[in-house]
């Protein structure tokens, strides 16, 4: 439930039951539309002199133009995506300005229905960047409550597990909800004077003659899947700023624009980026069996040798424990598909015993940078930086990107003040990326993830020798293999994979899945999956590769369907879609082009 409030500054919406996993399309389409309405009622008000409309409020005024019938509100920084990246980077902006006794006007546009509704990650939390950016977290209540109590590690065969000396170092991290976190970060960078807008999809970017990018355009709603208006339509909104910051997470839709636009990848002198796709479930199990704060991480079965990946188990507070897999998208065989080895998984004899007797409150999944050091693009562009998961800042080996991402968004913020107030150039955000601790720890952590390029034991190996001997100074960087496209090799190598059916217990079909994801789409849309060319499925990836996109996608997006002759057809189900951009990464010909939907759809996570 939410209730609606008026401050001296602006309405909000008040989460009165914040925990609630009953997220459905009606309380979803009453967040943007209340979102939405509001930001409608800052843009009509009465015109200045020069003819533009303004706002006045708690960062002094706002202007607004008309352009080509769309309105147009002026910021100085504009930061596209509600994460840990771009909030951290409002937060330290507002945080700056106060130091500095000047006002600067901030403003973050998030696609998902509100803050954290899109915030899906595993969570072990280290807090080396919050502890910078509110050092009295603890005092002021944030949602960060379980310390990590015990650290292990198991490979895994079919039916026994192995308990390996740990490589992880969990000691002062925690078991965290990262979406809780995201919100409570929201919940303070509002306080200091960010204005955020849950439910308008960054669609566009916008530059002006120069080249420079100048904002971002939301998309239109209301448009019928003809391309019709409906009646509710309203045109997009222009968010211009003096520096635009991205944030949208990994494989985001304009940061990608953007890096190809300005060549950044080739700038930076980065290699192609690598992902591996994270399945996710959020269990309440017996509390006989819970023990907070215990982490398991597992490589091996159900995987093949030679697909990197792994699980992870994490005891969360109230009887919660996060379960998941990640399966690097980088996997040979078109046969595998990742939903379907996350359902064997929790089949171990191992894992099993733990979630019998328990309940799923909720499911999800997202892709993963896993490029690390040698994939870092040149992080800005004329008017802007790209942050967080967007540019890639995960630490594979310690399976966290939370901290660095926080940690890019502060110094882009700092970045962009110098920028706005003392005119250095945004420029210094690369260079002080290149001296902070980012930096170090992507580097010694650089070798990990290609290691396992030669397969799961030669990768256990080097991993140990880089770990335990050469603590990640080798003298050599080692290369990614092949873009994670181009892995998949042909049907006719292989055998289909037959999996077992779902028993209801621990192992669930797509739609029993995709119903606790609390996705929501408006059907009547146009679709935001998009075919390059509509004859690749039938022509190439089903006879070649016998429909990979069928199997990758863990949401049942795409279907080969027969058609009236008995043919089969793609069929794209859009409004399955948990966003989380696997098919625009391993489709084997780069076909799909994966674009916002109109704002507050998709996912509505509460605890991921």
């Amino acid at each position: 439930m939410y209730k609606f409030i008026n401050s001296s500054s602006k309405s909000k919406l008040i989460p009165l039951l914040s925990n609630s996993i009953l997220y459905k399309s009606a309380c979803s389409s009453n967040l943007v539309s209340n979102s939405r309405n509001e930001i409608s009622k800052k843009i009509h008000k009465p015109k200045n002199g020069n003819g533009n409309r303004v706002l006045w409020g708690r960062s002094g005024f706002r202007s607004y133009s008309s352009e080509s019938d769309r309105e147009t509100m002026n910021y100085d920084v504009v930061i596209v995506g509600a994460g840990p990246a771009g909030l951290s980077a409002a937060i330290k902006l507002k945080q700056l300005c106060q130091q500095k006794d000047v006002d600067l006007s901030v403003c973050v546009v998030e696609k998902g229905a509100e803050v954290g509704a899109h915030i899906l990650s595993g969570n072990v939390f280290e807090p080396r960047a919050l502890d910078e950016l509110v050092p009295h977290w603890k005092e002021e209540e944030a949602p960060i409550d379980v310390p990590v109590t015990s650290d292990n590690f198991w490979l895994l065969t079919e039916n026994r597990a192995f308990s390996l000396p740990s490589p992880f170092d969990n000691k002062g991290n925690y078991v965290i909800s990262l979406g809780q976190l995201v919100r409570w970060l929201g919940q303070k960078a509002e306080q200091l004077g960010v204005e955020i807008y849950p439910g308008f999809a960054a669609s566009e970017i916008l530059c002006n003659e120069h080249n420079e990018v100048t904002g971002i355009a939301t998309n239109d709603m209301g448009v019928a899947k003809d391309g019709s208006r409906k009646e509710n339509y309203q045109h997009g909104v222009a968010l211009k700023g003096r520096v635009t910051l991205l944030a949208e997470g990994c494989r985001g839709s304009l940061s990608e624009k953007l890096i190809k636009k300005y060549n950044l990848r080739e700038k930076g002198q980065g290699q192609h980026q690598t992902y591996a796709l994270g399945i996710k479930e959020v269990w309440e199990i017996d509390a006989d069996k819970h023990q907070p704060g215990y982490v398991l991480h597992t490589l091996g079965w159900p995987l093949d040798q030679k697909t990197y990946g792994g699980s992870f188990l994490y005891h969360m507070k109230d009887r919660q424990v996060a379960v998941g897999l990640v399966v690097a998208l980088d996997y040979q065989n078109p046969f595998l598909n990742p939903y379907e080895e996350y359902q064997r998984f929790k089949r171990h004899p191992a894992i099993r015993p733990l979630l019998e007797g328990g309940n799923v409150l909720q499911y999800g999944a997202r892709s993963l940078n896993e490029g690390g050091f040698q994939s870092i693009p040149y992080p800005v562009f004329p008017g802007g930086a790209i942050m967080g998961c967007s540019a890639g800042f995960l630490n594979v080996p310690k399976i966290k990107g939370t901290h660095t991402a926080m940690k890019s968004g502060m110094l882009a913020a700092e970045s962009a003040f110098s920028m706005l107030q003392e005119g250095l150039k945004m420029e210094n955000y690369w260079d002080n990326l290149r001296s902070s601790w980012i930096w170090e720890e992507l580097y010694t952590a650089r070798n990990y993830r290609p290691a396992f390029e030669y397969g799961l034991y030669p990768g256990l190996a080097l991993s140990a020798v880089e770990h335990y001997i050469l603590k990640g100074r080798s003298p050599v960087t080692l290369n990614h293999g092949k873009p994670d496209h181009e892995a998949t090799r042909e049907a006719q190598l292989f055998s289909p994979i037959e999996y077992p059916k779902p028993d209801g217990v621990v192992s669930f079909d797509v739609p029993t899945s995709l119903y606790r994801s609390n996705t929501n789409h408006d059907h009547d849309q146009p679709s935001h999956l998009h075919l390059k060319d509509p004859t690749v499925p039938e022509n190439v990836n089903l006879p070649k590769y016998a429909g990979p996109e069928a199997r990758y996608c863990p949401a049942r997006v795409y279907e080969y369907i027969p058609d009236e002759t008995g043919d089969l057809k793609l069929q794209i189900n859009a409004q399955n879609c948990l966003h989380c951009k696997a098919c625009s990464i391993k489709d084997p010909k780069q076909n799909f082009e994966w674009t916002v939907p109109e704002g507050g759809g998709g996912p509505g996570y509460t605890i991921m």
